[in-house]
């Protein structure tokens, strides 16, 4: 039987509040733990705090395999998503948005207890974001919420590595791992952040070597996971740990890896560079529609490139315009 899905992500569901800033800010910040242009994890009593302190803000549906499945269906791609949320308003806007832009979400609600996670996105005008996350509900995702009807039906499942920051959350990244195997369909990674590497160095690796047929990475993360520091050297290093890996390279670009070859994608610069958030998850979109479309190697990163490019011209980490209409 032919999979239902295209791609199913397992990841974060979050609500982001997103707000200009400047760095003279984030630094007067770092007493508190805050680290420019990266994810900080918060809680609810700090996420309050910083609340209060930032100016007009936007609220819009996020989290990093979240945005992926908004750009994967912007494409046209046919997708499920799962994610905990509360059942709380900032829950109901997500599981809203999730599937009005055609996204299968049936996740259960998390009933009386933590609220749907938030992520204050803070943007400086070099258009780079720093994260401040309240996980909330998040954290409450079981291996239970793993159905495995989807993952039996899905053509490939996108992971992302925010997942492994909490004990239950990871058990239901390793029972999705394990179901992708059973029913032999591929699995995706993305490693997320720097310093999700440094948490889990030596478990991301094992996974890409082990489980992993689709791995996403960025030039820190990569140097942060082979402990390589030049980036060609951390690409040969990674070279055969698994099928693909996907190295995002900022304004040079990409490279695909694989194991006879390494190809170079160039950038598609941006109308105007405005806020990064989300670059990182719209290529992997891109990408991955390409793939299950059956494209070579080339125009999946084409692809990818197309979305993070789209992305980064606007405030906010998914696509304004549909990306199928810029193919």
């Amino acid at each position: 039987m032919l999979p239902n899905y295209a791609l199913t992500a397992i990841g974060n569901a979050i609500v982001d509040i997103l707000a200009p800033t400047t760095p003279e800010f984030i630094s007067s910040q770092a007493k508190n733990g805050m680290k420019p242009n990266t994810m900080n994890l918060i809680s609810a009593e700090r996420a309050g705090e910083i609340y209060k302190l930032i100016g007009p803000a936007t609220e819009a549906s996020g989290g990093s395999a979240g945005n992926t499945m908004a750009c994967f269906a912007s494409f046209g791609g046919k997708g499920a998503y799962i994610g905990k949320v509360a059942d709380d308003q900032f829950g109901k806007i997500f599981a809203h948005d999730t599937r009005a832009i055609g996204v299968h979400f049936e996740s259960k609600p998390l009933i009386g207890g933590k609220p749907t996670a938030q992520s204050i996105i803070l943007v400086t005008p070099d258009a780079h974001r720093t994260m401040n996350t309240y996980l909330g509900a998040c954290t409450q995702l079981t291996e239970d919420d793993v159905d495995e009807s989807i993952i039996a039906n899905s053509a490939i499942t996108y992971l992302e590595g925010y997942l492994f920051d909490e004990p239950k959350a990871k058990a239901a990244f390793f029972k999705a791992a394990e179901l992708v195997k059973k029913h032999s369909r591929k699995l995706s990674l993305t490693l997320s952040d720097p310093f999700c590497v440094v948490r889990y160095r030596d478990e991301f690796m094992a996974l890409v070597e082990n489980h992993v047929d689709i791995l996403f990475t960025n030039e820190e993360e990569l140097k942060e996971l082979t402990q390589k520091s030049d980036i060609e050297q951390a690409i040969k290093a990674i070279q055969g740990k698994c099928e693909i890996i996907a190295v995002t390279l900022g304004d040079k670009g990409s490279a695909i890896v694989t194991n006879k070859e390494i190809i170079r994608i160039a950038p598609i610069m941006p109308s105007q560079l405005v806020d990064t958030t989300g670059a990182g998850d719209a290529y992997a979109a891109g990408f991955l529609f390409g793939l299950t479309e059956g494209k070579p190697h080339p125009e999946c990163g084409r692809l990818g490139s197309l979305a993070a490019s789209e992305v980064i011209s606007h405030m906010g980490p998914r696509p304004l315009t549909p990306l199928k209409n810029l193919i």
